[in-house]
Parts: structure tokens; sequence; C-alpha cells
């Protein structure tokens, strides 16, 4: 019986670091919520028989990442807003970053996410060059500070895995 309780856990092990790498991942792809991803890495190690259940550490994460989530939605907005942007730029940030992602192009979400941004600004109001850039420069800033923000959570989430693990497991 001890065997397959040994293998589960090094299944939840491998799972549970490749969320938390998933995580960091998910800063940059606007389809994957970064540190509730990590976050569900460290749910399952606490899962193994090694590493104690902590109730507290778990909730205190779990709040850090659904806060980050809902931030991550409303930065970029309010960047796009702070700047004279409309909803339009908002939605072609995210258009444009999923575009750069897939593009060939070095460090295309940064430019997809400025492009995306001021095409839909130009969609909202062709007749304003300068309050399009200006808008697109606001939700370009939000969508970096958010972007920023899940990377260090998400980080952090790593880095509490393996410290976590290295102070638990036995290997060592």
């Amino acid at each position: 019986m001890r065997i397959n309780i040994y293998f589960m856990d090094i299944f939840l092990l491998i799972m549970g670091f490749l969320l938390t790498l998933l995580g960091i991942a998910g800063s940059f792809l606007p389809v994957l919520p970064g540190p509730i991803t990590g976050w569900a890495g460290l749910l399952l190690l606490h899962l193994t028989s090694v590493v104690p259940m902590n109730y507290t550490f778990l909730g205190i994460t779990l709040a850090i990442s659904i806060i980050i989530w809902i931030l991550d939605y409303t930065i970029p907005a309010m960047g796009t807003k702070k700047f004279g942007g409309s909803k339009y730029g908002a939605i072609g940030t995210t258009i444009g970053l999923i575009i750069g992602l897939v593009s060939p192009i070095p460090l295309g979400f940064v430019i997809g996410a400025f492009l995306g941004a001021f095409i839909g600004e130009m969609i909202y109001n062709s007749r304003d060059i300068g309050r399009a850039v200006k808008a697109a420069f606001g939700s370009f800033l939000g969508f970096l500070a958010s972007t920023t923000i899940k990377f260090i959570i998400s980080v952090v989430f790593v880095g509490l895995f393996i410290s976590i693990t290295i102070d638990y497991w036995p290997f060592h």
C-alpha cells in the first residue's frame, strides 16, 4: 500500500510543479489565469502524504491569486481610461496580445498589445490620432503593470513550491 502512495506523491509533486510553471506562462497568456494555476500546483503539493495540509497558507495564497485575477481585468481598463481610452482600446489590447503571442516576431506580444490598443481606439474614433496613441499607451501600460504583477506572484509561487518541497520531502 505504501508503494501506491509513494507513486501518487511523485505524481502530485510533478503535476504540482508543472502547474506552478504553467502559472508563469499564464502571466503572459490571457486565456490562462497565471497565479490561480500556480496556486493549484501548491494545492497539489499539499495533497501529498509528505507535506502536511496548511489551510492558512493555502487560504492566503488563494486570496492573493483571486485578487490578482480580478486586478488583471481592471488594471488595463484603468490605464486605458486614465489616458482617455475606450473599451475598444482595452479589447484591442487583448486581441493584439494574442496575435502577438503566436507571431514569430520577437516580443510580439508587447508590440501586438500596443498596436491592438491603437487599432481599437482608431475604430472607436478615427479622427483623433493623438488621443488614440495616448489611449493605446495607457492600455499598454496597464497591460504591462498587470502582467508584471502576475509574473512576480507566479514566480513567488514556484519559489514557495520548491522551498516547501525541499523542507518536507524525504529525498534529502
